[in-house]
């Protein structure tokens, strides 16, 4: 029998359980996926200490923000707005956060897919038999393989989800987030024991400050959101399975050390290989799917470590699907009064319909554009740069204009029983502070502000 809240809906039923989903959920390709190459971009060290900043200054108050707004409301992310300000626009900031979940998973089981075909490249060895980047590309630009992969993550996914809060959300995640920390300290132990790794530790870690310009900084803070995965309703709707016993700012605390400990390891575990192999920091998006394939080729051992690598990275995206597609399937039971088993059916059947189209962008729908983009183009940008940071945004407009303070301080200290010492802070932060930030990041995405 599932532990329940006093609103009858299915909760966590323990800390650590909160922690591995909420940290599932921030912890994914994120982390493993786009701060390597992100970082690789801009100058490693210096990137790194501007992004641990935002964290902490930023990401750690919006993270916060968005959980106490579902614990308090007991609602999925559109209904947590609609109650705590009734008969007002506000509700339409969930609703916005409802579409993004839709949209990004839309385009993230594609990627999530590649992970897929990687796993399998990697245990047939298929990485010997040509030139990697050639090998991506036509894998990328086919139509049944990716199709293929994308409807088994989504499968994975939805499975999941379907079996529930606690039974599925939950436990899953107490097996998936250890396994994913095991897996990235074996890949970092093997990475720092070859010859020249030292040259990546110094590239991460001793940060060059020529390289700091304004957009660095906004790319350290955009990625600090995007690492965290606020502005979606995600950790809205975890936030609303809290129960209202547990200390909603040491959880938060929690689930961004552990995001912030993947993300330094993923560099620790790529950065370190890559400069003893000779390869390039700066390669982008590609770093992963086409240098790290080669990069295995030469590693003393590649063989175990690339299957190693791509299971792992299988394993981080598919704790950030199962949040994503859970701020769907709540919205869809508690709005449309759906039981859960049919929302997620319905609402994983239904992203997956929009995925195809953004999978196929590379291959068959390649010709077809939409303000220029393609259409996994259109919607990663509309996503990143437009919903996600708008999001986050109205979120902090909303705990610090919106919300009573009294009622902010009731739910951070659980009804008066915690001292809240850090209250002041949290509050100038959420009120001034993070507004400020994200508005730049937002402006900047949409290109109204070009600070670099």
């Amino acid at each position: 029998m599932s532990i329940s809240n006093p609103s009858g809906r299915d909760v966590f039923s323990s800390k650590f359980g909160v922690i591995a989903a909420a940290a599932g959920s921030a912890v994914g390709l994120g982390n493993i996926w786009r701060f390597p190459y992100v970082a690789g971009e801009n100058g490693g060290g210096a990137f790194l200490l501007i992004y641990l900043a935002f964290i902490i200054a930023i990401g750690l108050p919006v993270m916060l923000s968005e959980l106490l707004i579902g614990r308090k409301a007991q609602k999925n992310a559109f209904g947590s707005f609609r109650k705590l300000a009734p008969e007002s626009m506000w509700s339409l900031v969930g609703l916005m956060g409802v579409v993004a979940a839709f949209l990004i998973l839309a385009f993230y089981s594609t990627i999530s897919g590649w992970t897929l075909e990687y796993l399998y490249q990697a245990i047939s060895n298929g990485f010997a038999h040509g030139d990697t980047k050639t090998m991506f590309d036509n894998f990328k630009q086919g139509t049944f393989r990716p199709l293929m992969w994308q409807m088994i993550f989504m499968v994975l996914t939805a499975w999941i989800v379907f079996s529930g809060v606690k039974n599925g959300i939950e436990k899953y995640a107490k097996i998936l987030m250890p396994l994913l920390f095991v897996l990235i300290l074996a890949m970092c132990v093997r990475s720092l024991s070859l010859p020249g790794s030292s040259a990546g530790l110094d590239f991460l870690f001793k940060p060059d400050f020529s390289k700091i310009s304004m957009g660095v900084i906004l790319e350290a803070l955009g990625q600090a959101a995007f690492s965290l995965s606020i502005g979606m309703g995600a950790l809205i709707t975890y936030g609303s399975y809290i129960q209202k016993q547990n200390n909603l700012g040491k959880t938060a605390v929690q689930v961004t050390v552990a995001d912030t400990i993947i993300a330094i390891l993923s560099g620790v575990m790529i950065f370190p290989a890559v400069f003893a192999l000779g390869f390039q920091p700066d390669s982008g998006a590609g770093l992963v799917f086409e240098v790290l394939p080669k990069l295995f080729l030469e590693m003393p051992g590649g063989y175990f470590f690339s299957i190693l690598f791509f299971f792992l990275l299988s394993v981080a995206a598919l704790t950030s699907t199962i949040s994503v597609l859970e701020v769907v399937v709540a919205y869809f039971s508690e709005e449309l009064n759906i039981s859960r088993k049919k929302a997620t059916v319905v609402g994983a059947a239904s992203i997956s319909v929009l995925g195809v189209f953004a999978t196929l962008s590379f291959g068959d729908l390649s010709g077809v554009h939409i303000l220029g983009q393609s259409i996994f183009g259109i919607m990663e940008y509309t996503a990143a740069n437009v919903l996600l940071p708008l999001g986050a945004l109205l979120i902090v407009i909303f705990v610090g204009w919106k919300l009573k303070q009294a009622i902010v301080r009731e739910e951070l200290s659980n009804e008066n029983t915690l001292r809240v010492k850090y209250f002041k802070v949290f509050f100038f932060i959420v009120k001034w502070l993070a507004p400020i930030a994200i508005a730049a990041v937002f402006l900047n995405g949409i290109g109204l502000l070009k600070l670099g």
